[in-house]
């Protein structure tokens, strides 16, 4: 007897949340301060929470951001000169 659920479904975690409307837009600019370093050597900074790798940022850097991508979990960009 099935209730619904196969194997190796993962289950339901949190299914809607790939689809909920970004906090940033590809070509916009936004204002941020770089908090972490990735493992590629790239800058971390939030917007609403949601992680954006920036290109050759610093930790403790406060820049202005241009947009290049925008994915399901994290946005890359790169600083405006």
């Amino acid at each position: 007897m099935s209730y619904g659920r196969g194997y190796g479904g993962g289950g339901s975690r949190d299914f809607n949340r790939d689809f909920a409307p970004k906090p940033v837009e590809v070509g916009k600019e936004y204002d941020v301060d770089v908090t972490e370093i990735s493992r590629q050597g790239d800058g971390i900074a939030r917007v609403q929470g949601f992680v954006v790798f920036v290109k050759n940022g610093k930790v403790g850097q406060k820049v202005k951001i241009h947009i290049n991508q925008v994915g399901n979990r994290f946005a890359t960009a790169a600083i405006v000169a």
